[in-house]
Formats: structure tokens, C-alpha cells, sequence
């Protein structure tokens, strides 16, 4: 199919510029930059007959569910990196709680939280360029716990730079995801970072794929990125064919560097989250962090695109509520997702 005459051919008609690029990816196609720009700049008119279009991908792939996840901050602040975003990284003056990575017993507890959000996967998170032996360690063997008295529920790690033998530690544990973010272009990526570099965090990827571990990796928008970055991160993320991809959007902390970026609308959110959906349209795409504050009462919507959500709060920054969460997934026609659903 020549997308581009489509496009010229079908100009002023939207909805089926949409359905094009929709039955291109059902029937195995990739979608071509031409195509991602249109995706992610146009008219806000257009935008409902992107997300029809997207939704048909979303759902020939993953149906009508929804999955929660839940995040545990395992160990805060104390971070050398100096990624612009973060509230923990060293160059940080944001007002968060600061402490020493938690005990197993920590662990087992905030999983038992997990479960009774109605999660069905739990994320552990710890600051820092990447894990000790001795981080390793303590979560190889939460892992083990937690497994024990919850086999269905799905744990990820995000523990920052990693090599493939430490990924097959923690998949011998029972491991099942490992997140590791290239958050934004190549080309951006000195702008948002410069203690560490873009091919680090694409090294770690392929060291988790080796390991035989899920992949977990997207990004964060709104950190003053063009549209050519946003198309270039979501083709590499393509091409890494992550298993899970989060699409976070910029919450500004007084005391980062990015405190004052303000650049994200609901508009502008829900076309990338279609640029994700079609061009990674197998993936578990998950609304990420600032979906409350980018989205605002657009965040429903984008549940035609993404099929995954957090809940209860981020890293350092507060979240919907599990039962409002909830609540949005039913009162939009959707189903929270459960272990025996995915048995």
C-alpha cells in the first residue's frame, strides 16, 4: 500500500486515512516516517478518528482488558546520574523522602499491596546507575518470596545499567520483566543526560533480552524534544521489539532542571500514545507517569491505544487511586485484566 498518494488521494478525509494506516499494521505492515507525522501532528479534529483507528489495533491484539500495574520505590534518592526529569538524580533540590534500599520483608509487603489493588504486575524500582551484587541479590530473593505466595502475579525490576549476568540472576529467581527506559532520541538524549549515554541504555536492553527476561522500555515526553525525536524513539523502540513500553509524560518537580517545562496538552498525548500503538502494535503499551496531570479528563481515551495503567502513585509523585482506576476502566466499556483472563 503507497501510504503517501493514500494520503494525497484521500486529503480532507481523516477516517479513512486512519483506517488505512490501521489495516497496514493488522496485516503486518509498518507504518513509514511520513506516516508517524501525520500520526503526531495534524488538526485536533482528526484526533477522533485516530483513536478509533488505533483502537482496533489495540484490541486485535489485546481485546477489551486492562492491566494495573503497582510501583514500589525501593530505594530513593541517592542517585550520581544527573537525567534532567528525575526528582533522585544528584543534581536534584526536590523535597522527596530519601532512603537506603528496603528490606525483603519491605518487599513482600508492598506485593501483598499489589494483589490487593487488583494488580497484575508489580514493579520494583531502586535510584542509582545500576545494581550491587547486593542489590541483587536482595531481590533475587524477594523475588522467590513473593513468588511463593503470589505464582500469577508478574514482578519487573527497574534497576537501572545492567549486564546480561546479572539479568539471568534475577530470571533464575523468577524475574519476570526488567524496565530500562531510552526515555528519549539518540540525538536529545546529551540534552536530558550526560552521566551516561544513549547506547548504555540500549546495551542493557539487549543484556535483559539475552537473558531471556521480558523487555519493559519507552520513554518520557515533554522534556522539550521535537516531533522528529518522539518518531525517532518510537522506530527504535520498534526495532528493539520491546515486550511492554511505557509512554510517561513529563511531571515538572520544582528543584529539576525540567521544573519549568510545560510543553504536553491532552492532544498532544493521545496522538503519541497512537504513534506507540502503531508502531509497536503487539506491545503492552502502559499510560505511565503524568497521565493525571498531562491527560487530565482526556485519560480515559487513551485507553484506546494503551492497554496497561499504573496505579496508586509513581516514584515520588502521587497517582488515580486503585478503585478510581478501576472505576475509569469499567465506566469506559473495558475489563481490568486478571491472572485467570490471561491463563
Amino acid at each position: 500500500m503507497d501510504l503517501h498518494a493514500e494520503s494525497a488521494s484521500t486529503s480532507g478525509c481523516v477516517g479513512f486515512w486512519a483506517d488505512a494506516l490501521a489495516e497496514l499494521v493488522l496485516a503486518g505492515g509498518e507504518i513509514d516516517r511520513h506516516a508517524a507525522q501525520r500520526v503526531l501532528v495534524g488538526p485536533d479534529a482528526d484526533v477522533p478518528d485516530l483513536l478509533r483507528a488505533t483502537a482496533r489495533v489495540r484490541e486485535h491484539f489485546h481485546g477489551r482488558r486492562v492491566k494495573l500495574c503497582l510501583l514500589r520505590n525501593a530505594r530513593s534518592g541517592l542517585c550520581p546520574e544527573d537525567c534532567h526529569y528525575c526528582s533522585q538524580s544528584a543534581i536534584s533540590d526536590a523535597a522527596i523522602p530519601r532512603y537506603r534500599l528496603d528490606a525483603i520483608d519491605e518487599l513482600l509487603a508492598a506485593s501483598r499491596r499489589a494483589v490487593g489493588a487488583g494488580a497484575r504486575r508489580f514493579c520494583m524500582v531502586t535510584s542509582g546507575r545500576g545494581p550491587s551484587s547486593n542489590d541483587i541479590a536482595r531481590f533475587s530473593d524477594a523475588a522467590r518470596r513473593i513468588k511463593s505466595e503470589h505464582p500469577q502475579l508478574e514482578l519487573c525490576v527497574s534497576l537501572g545499567l545492567m549486564d546480561e549476568a546479572q539479568a539471568r540472576e534475577l530470571k533464575a529467581a523468577g524475574i519476570d520483566f526488567v524496565n530500562h527506559n531510552l526515555n528519549t532520541s539518540e540525538r536529545f538524549h546529551p540534552d536530558i543526560c550526560t552521566t551516561h549515554d544513549y547506547a548504555d541504555r540500549v546495551r542493557t536492553i539487549e543484556n535483559v533480552r539475552r537473558a531471556g527476561l521480558s523487555t519493559c522500555c519507552g520513554g518520557i515526553l515533554g522534556m522539550g524534544e521535537g516531533d522528529d525525536d518522539v518518531i525517532d524513539l518510537a522506530f527504535a523502540l520498534r526495532a528493539l521489539r520491546v515486550d511492554s513500553l511505557p509512554v510517561n509524560f513529563l511531571i515538572p518537580i520544582e528543584g529539576t532542571p525540567f521544573a519549568a517545562q510545560r510543553a504536553l496538552t491532552p492532544i498532544r498525548c493521545l496522538r503519541a500514545l497512537c504513534l506507540f500503538r502503531l508502531t509497536s502494535p503487539a506491545a503492552e503499551i502502559r499510560v505511565a507517569g503524568g497521565r493525571e496531570l498531562n491527560l487530565g479528563w482526556f485519560q480515559p481515551l487513551a485507553l484506546y491505544a494503551a492497554n496497561s495503567i499504573f496505579v496508586d502513585g509513581y516514584l515520588t509523585t502521587p497517582g488515580q487511586a486503585y478503585d478510581a482506576a478501576q472505576q475509569m476502566v469499567r465506566d469506559m466499556g473495558f475489563e481490568v485484566e486478571t491472572a485467570a483472563a490471561t491463563a
